[in-house]
């Protein structure tokens, strides 16, 4: 089967909006982590694009990755 990428297109655009409200809520449950927990470095810290945990990935060394088993 041969599909089009005139055809495609619409789908990839709906893929991209979906994406970006998704990334948008992260964000908001993240600045309401920070916000709560007192610390603004605090992230969803992701590898090959998933969520594997929480931590500071950009100061590794105030406090380590909380990995997604213990978290789970």
């Amino acid at each position: 089967m041969k599909v089009g990428i005139k055809k495609l297109k619409p789908y990839w655009a709906k893929l991209r909006e979906a994406e970006s409200r998704f990334f948008k809520e992260v964000r908001i449950i993240e600045k309401q982590m920070q916000k709560e927990l007192g610390d603004e470095e605090l992230e969803f810290f992701w590898v090959d694009g998933e969520p594997v945990g929480i931590g500071t990935p950009s100061n590794p060394k105030k406090m380590k990755l909380i990995h997604d088993a213990e978290l789970d």
